[in-house]
């Protein structure tokens, strides 16, 4: 065991950890101001429930020994983490039994758990306004325990790390994904894209403005986010050595030149660029260099970002030529963003970087190519047609969806008795709040939020 990679891979778990709350933040900043609490409650859902899934058999089933064909490892091998604690040394210290690489394999643990855990957060997104809280949860720790956990085990579970059998995408297609563009962010997006189609539209949506009630909220997310990220990425060396390094300047670089790409967008389309463009530019950074941090030079992140920028600003428009409804851009952003990614290894990546591999506009011609893109694809199909079945098998038998009335008076006050802004503290007198008849204070959030993605499409 090194301390000093342990010490790096708890640091990191922390920062990924503190994602979620970001995220929480970003969305509900984005969302209208009737449904902010419900928005941030299905990010702190995802968080206590598939922590403790993760630790009861979701562990096992991504790092555990594969069980067939690289497609999941064992659900029983690590249940309840056994077999991976410590016992006290002779001089009375901890000593770890158990070790993934260099640091104890609950210090892995830790680390795996935090991207489980945004994973399912980033699907809500797509179903912000509309959908039911206590069928939420049933979707995620299904959707974690069908879709994301086996996904994880293809993509993350090398052979001989902690187990000695892992996935097919990580060993046998030998695809390139340092950080989880594939397993995150495709896998989220192609899962909210399914939800998006089986939960329907929003009640308005197309004709009525739903701009986001709170930009400072939405900025302050993304710069958790972004803080994080550097945990996601960095983190993913799972060692406090020069790669970690190399990573940490792939993602800071990717993600601004992915800001001022989507900014650039902005003013030539709209005449202006806004605080929310920037924001999700950078969002749009983030994902698109996680899978490629590791095998493309800085000048190559700052091209995979400011295309990145540029593809994910263009791509939240196809919502309205394609009928979807995907609230907050979660095909637009992690979908796009992380095939972008994704892809761009087999295009930009540099054997001078520390994967060691060249792509096919650094002479490697298309062998890693074919493998971004075999991988890519097999992750969102299988996401897209799995996550399908789930959300039509709970809307059919408990019904997903929030009933019309409640959808238009505000899902906070129906799911949760709960509203997030009080405007009777103002001496309006009467009222009790945004959900419960605050009629005209609700019409004021909303015509003065400012610009917004919908909004400007």
């Amino acid at each position: 065991m090194d301390t000093g990679d342990t010490a790096w891979v708890l640091a990191s778990a922390a920062l990924v950890l503190l994602m979620t709350p970001g995220l929480a933040l970003f969305y509900g900043g984005m969302v209208r101001a009737k449904t902010v609490l419900n928005m941030m409650m299905m990010s702190f859902g995802a968080l206590a429930l598939i922590s403790v899934l993760w630790v009861l058999y979701g562990y096992s089933m991504a790092f555990g020994d594969d069980i067939g064909g690289g497609i999941v490892g064992s659900p029983f091998e690590f249940f309840g983490l056994s077999g991976l604690l410590g016992t006290a040394g002779l001089d009375g210290g901890f000593a770890a039994t158990s070790l993934v690489f260099t640091v104890p394999s609950m210090a892995f643990v830790a680390f795996q758990a935090v991207f489980a855990i945004i994973t399912v957060a980033l699907i809500s997104g797509a179903i912000a306004d509309r959908a039911r809280f206590g069928p939420w949860l049933v979707f995620a720790g299904v959707w974690a325990t069908i879709v994301y956990f086996p996904i994880a085990h293809w993509v993350f579970a090398f052979n001989g790390a902690e187990s000695e059998t892992g996935g097919w995408i990580a060993n046998d297609l030998l695809a390139i994904d340092f950080a989880g563009g594939t397993a995150v962010h495709i896998n989220a997006g192609a899962a909210g894209l399914a939800l998006a189609y089986v939960l329907g539209k929003r009640r308005g949506f197309g004709s009525e403005p739903m701009r986001p009630h709170n930009l400072p909220l939405v900025m302050i997310g993304a710069g958790l986010l972004w803080f994080g990220w550097f945990g996601f990425n960095a983190g993913s060396a799972i060692s406090a050595n020069g790669q970690a390094a190399e990573v940490w300047v792939t993602t800071m670089v990717a993600t601004g030149a992915a800001s001022l790409g989507w900014l650039v967008v902005e003013r030539v389309r709209d005449g202006h660029a806004t605080s929310l463009g920037g924001a999700s530019g950078v969002v749009a950074g983030l994902v698109a260099i996680t899978p490629s941090c590791s095998s493309v030079t800085p000048i190559g992140a700052i091209i995979v970002g400011a295309l990145a920028g540029v593809l994910c600003a263009l791509a939240v428009g196809l919502k309205y030529r394609f009928g979807y409804d995907d609230s907050l851009d979660v095909v637009g952003v992690h979908l796009v963003g992380g095939l972008w990614g994704t892809l761009a290894v087999g295009l930009l990546a540099s054997s001078a970087a520390t994967a060691g591999v060249d792509g096919l506009f650094y002479g490697g011609g298309v062998d890693q190519l074919w493998r971004q893109a075999v991988g890519a694809f097999a992750v969102l199909i299988t996401s897209f047609v799995l996550t399908y079945l789930i959300g039509q098998a709970i809307q059919k038998t408990m019904g997903f969806r929030i009933d019309e009335e409640a959808e238009e008076s505000g899902i906070d006050n129906a799911e949760h008795a709960e509203s997030a802004y009080d405007f009777t503290s103002l001496g309006g007198g009467g009222g009790g709040g945004i959900g419960s008849g605050a009629g005209a204070a609700r019409a004021a959030v909303g015509a003065s939020s400012g610009s917004a993605r919908g909004a400007s499409e």
